[in-house]
């Protein structure tokens, strides 16, 4: 089990969720439309808020507060 992900706290529009590549607990990890393949930690648990898309980034995708 993952500890709460910071782009879920925030309420990120662009987070999907947890995903399990192999369909076990020991694979999962956050993921989101910026990072389809996995949030970085430093987005993910520290203190970067994705307010510019970092280094190596494959999209311009950044955090935007979901509406609801």
């Amino acid at each position: 089990m993952l500890i709460p992900c910071k782009c879920y706290l925030r309420k990120c529009k662009h987070f999907i969720g947890i995903e399990q590549p192999d369909g076990t607990e020991m694979s999962e990890r956050y993921v989101c439309e910026a990072f389809p393949d996995a949030i970085p930690e430093e987005i993910a648990y520290d203190d970067n808020l994705h307010q510019t898309p970092i280094p190596g980034q494959e999209n311009e995708i950044v955090f935007e507060k979901a509406e609801k």
